[in-house]
């Protein structure tokens, strides 16, 4: 793979990206914004969550943005300038929230870990997706995950894939009509899969936190691509561009000991692939 070219500098821990209008979306966790850039790295501040820390973002249907809150369990919608309520979690999710996608229907797919963060020992399978619809309905559509962390639904919203951090691979799921999810396999072998999105030959780029390095998986579970950012913990990615053939990739400097002591520097790259990028993110 050719080299990263950096566009963001300085940040504290940047995660959820999605590409939207012409521009990267994506949180400071650590800082507690919502942010968006552009290639050129013109960075726009949009919004501040005083009350929690946001981590997973969406993008509605409308063009409005939702972000997720991690441990008042909300989703709060973006819109005029402003962060207004749009669904609380917090009597269906049994745990912290984490990462979560909107698909081009609406529909928000959110992990739930089924655990508080920071992570108990011996957690095991607890984790769940709760599926948001439009109407505000909430309902668990899977459980018996280890770790539930980024999510990527297709675009012809047949397929959803979860990144299983504890497990250290994908679960691959079939999307009913109804939202519904049966899982149809598990793939990959990425240690401490964080976030992720997928290509249109259905391959996903998954940022794995503890190998320093974004890996292209494909569809029977075979590594075909990494790039690698030694020293550094890889967070999550989305393919946006023009042709959406840019690869963003979000970074720390950090580890797990410096991250309970709120240390953190948060980086976003970007490269070109061969492969565009296809559904959400």
């Amino acid at each position: 793979m050719p080299g990263l070219t950096t566009i963001l500098d300085g940040g504290r821990y940047f995660e959820g990206p999605r590409w939207h209008r012409g521009r990267l979306w994506f949180v400071d966790c650590m800082a507690r914004t919502l942010l968006s850039i552009s290639p050129s790295g013109d960075l726009l501040e949009h919004a501040g969550v005083t009350d929690d820390t946001p981590c997973g973002l969406g993008v509605l249907p409308d063009g409005d943005i939702v972000v997720l809150t991690m441990f008042r369990k909300r989703l709060l919608r973006f819109s005029g300038g402003g962060l207004t309520l749009y669904a609380d979690l917090s009597e269906v999710a049994t745990g912290t929230i984490d990462d979560m996608i909107v698909d081009g229907q609406g529909r928000a797919y959110v992990g739930d870990l089924g655990f508080n963060l920071p992570p108990p020992d011996g957690r095991g399978a607890v984790g769940r997706i709760i599926l948001v619809m439009p109407d505000g309905n909430a309902r668990v559509v899977a459980d018996g995950l280890r770790f539930p962390n980024g999510i990527a639904v297709s675009s012809d919203h047949r397929r959803l894939v979860v990144a299983e951090m504890d497990g250290a691979m994908l679960a691959d799921y079939d999307i009913a009509p109804d939202g519904g999810l049966s899982l149809r396999r598990r793939l990959g072998s990425v240690n401490e899969p964080d976030g992720i999105c997928l290509d249109r030959e259905g391959a996903v780029w998954v940022a794995s936190f503890t190998e320093d390095a974004f890996v292209r998986i494909d569809r029977n579970g075979v590594e075909r691509a990494r790039v690698t950012v030694p020293g550094r913990r890889a967070l999550a990615c989305a393919l946006g561009g023009t042709e959406r053939s840019t690869l963003f990739c979000l970074s720390a400097e950090t580890s797990y000991e410096e991250l309970r002591k709120g240390k953190s520097v948060s980086r976003i790259d970007v490269v070109e692939v061969d492969t565009p990028g296809d559904g959400y993110p």
